[in-house]
């Protein structure tokens, strides 16, 4: 069976209201493919009587269930590698010079999805960062089921494999069965929690180094201008926002500028006095 047009717009509408994920017409071999596995686990006996009966009745969790399967969750360790090079040899050796009292850095994973990309900044820091100073990575995604993945820490083989060099796999991750754990050591100075990075943000300390990557692109260009707005707002002065290779803030927000980052590029509010600095008379 495939998907009513009206079944598509109701699926569409609802993501794009709780999300502000567009889906356009043409993804519904899409939408039904991932929904096949929550119409099974909500005991429906396929993808048009589940979304059928949620019309009828509406219900939130399964709501949610259908969020979280079309949230797109690719990711993977040190994924697109220039970002983690970037913070190594650009943006780390400025931190540390305007940093020196505090000695503590905070970091956002905007869009953490199982937590990759959160534990990837944790060996960054780890290896990169002089003795004596501390960090703090704050993940966050729209999925709980992911959310729950990056809790957990766990990874298979086929993911540790993908983007992890092997010393830091067996210096940072321990055995749990069939999969890889990552180690409290690592753990404890990274968190998770869910958020929707298209509603209002909660109260949040700011932030240091903000990595918005390969989520702005699933928006409309108005919601991706609230999306900067927010995050400028919780980005220290002199911070630095990293987005992905196919995303920029270039004709959607003109409060920031790009710059060179090593072989790569990120981003700063414009006009901001780096910490520590007087403004300029």
């Amino acid at each position: 069976m495939t998907l009513s047009q009206a079944e598509f717009t109701f699926v569409a509408n609802l993501v794009r209201r709780e999300a502000s994920i567009v889906l356009a017409p043409g993804k519904e071999y899409l939408v039904e493919a991932r929904l096949i596995p929550v119409a099974r686990a909500v005991g429906a006996p396929n993808v048009n009587d589940f979304i059928a009966d949620l019309q009828k009745r509406p219900n939130p969790q399964h709501q949610r269930k259908i969020i979280d399967a079309l949230t797109t969750n690719e990711t993977s360790f040190f994924r697109d590698r220039e970002p983690f090079s970037a913070l190594t040899d650009v943006v780390l050796p400025e931190l540390i010079k305007s940093r020196a009292s505090a000695r503590k850095l905070r970091f956002w994973s905007a869009a953490s999805s199982s937590g990759q990309e959160a534990y990837s900044l944790a060996i960054t820091l780890q290896e990169a960062l002089p003795a004596g100073w501390s960090y703090e990575i704050q993940g966050t995604d729209i999925s709980t089921a992911m959310v729950e993945r990056a809790q957990k820490a766990e990874y298979s083989q086929v993911e540790v494999n993908r983007g992890l060099p092997a010393t830091q796999l067996v210096q940072y991750f321990e055995r749990a069965g069939a999969h890889w754990r990552v180690i409290p050591a690592l753990r404890k100075s990274v968190s998770f929690k869910h958020m929707s990075l298209t509603a209002p943000f909660p109260p949040m300390q700011p932030f240091d180094v903000i990595f918005l990557r390969n989520v702005l692109i699933y928006f409309d260009v108005a919601t991706k201008r609230q999306v900067l707005q927010n995050a400028a707002k919780i980005l220290r002065p002199d911070g630095w926002l990293f987005l992905g290779a196919a995303e920029t803030t270039i004709g959607i927000d003109d409060n920031y500028e790009r710059v060179a980052a090593g072989r790569t590029s990120a981003y700063r509010v414009r006009n901001a006095v780096p910490a520590g600095a007087g403004r300029r008379g």
